[in-house]
């Protein structure tokens, strides 16, 4: 797959998802529903979200208490880096959470509190797809992506570089041929 297919494949599979996620935060009836929700890690369905479903429930209930906590600052939030440092700072420590529920739990707080992404936060399985890009650090600007990239939010493209990871890289290496569709959907679903 070259770079555009891969965000084509993204666009056609995907985002319709990602956003539906996010709207059913922005819509929760007030601030402590949606911290709750985004906590606990539960999606419209009332289920856990699989990134987080091998966190025991009671470490996604002490982060719900942190979180409730400082709701008033994560309202106040000037955006979402700092809503995501907050996040960080108050979750980041409690044994079972890691980069990756930090991030989805703030994106998912800053869907209600109007405040979205504008870096590409980098952890997990979206490190593993930057690598393939020749990229590193905890985040990176969208603009210093391929133009294939310009289509997408940047936490569209986080989601894209966490799914398509191993076709990153192999259009990196040259040598490793793309998976499947197929593949890709099992992957996928591990991601989410």
């Amino acid at each position: 797959m070259t770079l555009d297919e891969i965000v084509d494949n993204y666009i056609r599979e995907y985002s319709d998802d990602a956003r539906n996620e996010m709207r059913a935060f922005e819509g929760e009836s007030s601030p402590a529903a949606a911290i709750r929700k985004a906590a606990l890690s539960q999606c419209w369905n009332g289920k856990r979200h699989p990134h987080q479903r091998r966190i025991p429930i009671m470490v996604l209930r002490q982060a719900e208490e942190r979180l409730q906590a400082i709701g008033p600052s994560l309202a106040k939030a000037a955006d979402f880096a700092v809503l995501h440092r907050l996040v960080e700072e108050e979750i980041g420590r409690i044994k079972g959470i890691g980069e990756l529920a930090v991030y989805d739990i703030a994106h998912r707080v800053g869907a209600h509190f109007g405040k979205e992404p504008r870096l590409v936060y980098l952890h997990a399985g979206t490190r593993t797809g930057a690598r393939g890009l020749n990229l590193k650090g905890d985040s990176v600007d969208p603009a210093s992506l391929p133009d294939a990239f310009s289509r997408l939010s940047a936490a569209e493209i986080e989601d894209c570089l966490c799914i398509y990871k191993d076709e990153l890289n192999g259009l990196r290496r040259r040598s490793h041929r793309c998976c499947s569709v197929s593949a890709v959907e099992r992957r996928r679903r591990r991601c989410l």
